[in-house]
């Protein structure tokens, strides 16, 4: 059995996507950011970062995982899922999801404190995360002319890359000029997993308004 702490957040929703993707049982514990119950001395037993999401694999003696990249490697590897496993399709797998890792998302996180949190407006510094997270925007809509998933085949890297891309609108990045990028988009998001996913941790049977995931999703606690 795994539990998976998490919250509402890109990074939050990458997990769940996955575990829904490759049907591992598994149990949700909310962690209610604006509380910093990620910052508690409990949590930080199982993150020192202090950050959501982390996956705990009681099959393997209460083995915890954070970083939500590691956690997409650990559960493909665990299932031997959407992660190749020979040495060159692999590599352009975790080339992709470093891509994410390091570019995407940090510079959109900026985009969105700037953008929507700072409590004065830099104009500068707004334009210069915005630009740079279209630009990231235009290399996979590059990528995305030649093939239908960002790797070749649906894997971990648009599991990763989905969630931040689905929130552009919040951090005022616009795709209107990038048609595969769109394409892309809405083909992952109408996988049932992905949706599934995106909903967690709240209640399926809950609603949940567009601009309250939206904002939960901005967060940078994630």
């Amino acid at each position: 059995m795994i539990d998976l702490y998490t919250a509402a957040t890109p990074n939050g929703w990458k997990a769940s996507i996955m575990l829904e993707e490759v049907g591992l049982p598994y149990a949700v514990t909310p962690i209610h950011l604006d509380q910093q119950q990620q910052k508690e001395g409990w949590f930080r037993a199982l993150n020192p970062n202090g950050r959501i999401p982390v996956l705990v694999d009681h099959d393997e003696d209460d083995f915890a995982v954070f970083e939500s990249g590691a956690i997409l490697i650990y559960l493909a590897e665990k299932t031997g899922q959407l992660l190749p496993s020979n040495p060159r399709d692999r590599s352009t797998v975790l080339q992709w999801l470093m891509f994410q890792m390091s570019g995407v998302g940090p510079m959109q996180g900026q985009a969105n404190v700037f953008f929507r949190y700072a409590p004065e407006k830099i104009p500068f510094a707004i334009e210069r995360y915005q630009r740079e997270t279209h630009r990231l925007y235009e290399v996979l809509d590059s990528v995305l002319s030649q093939r239908e998933y960002i790797a070749g085949d649906y894997s971990i890297a648009d599991i990763a890359t989905w969630p931040w891309v689905r929130l552009h609108g919040w951090a005022g990045v616009g795709t209107d000029d990038l048609p595969n990028l769109t394409r892309w988009l809405e083909r992952v998001g109408e996988r049932p997993a992905v949706a599934k996913g995106f909903l967690v941790p709240a209640r399926a049977d809950t609603p949940v308004s567009e601009e309250d995931l939206a904002k939960a999703g901005a967060r940078l606690l994630g």
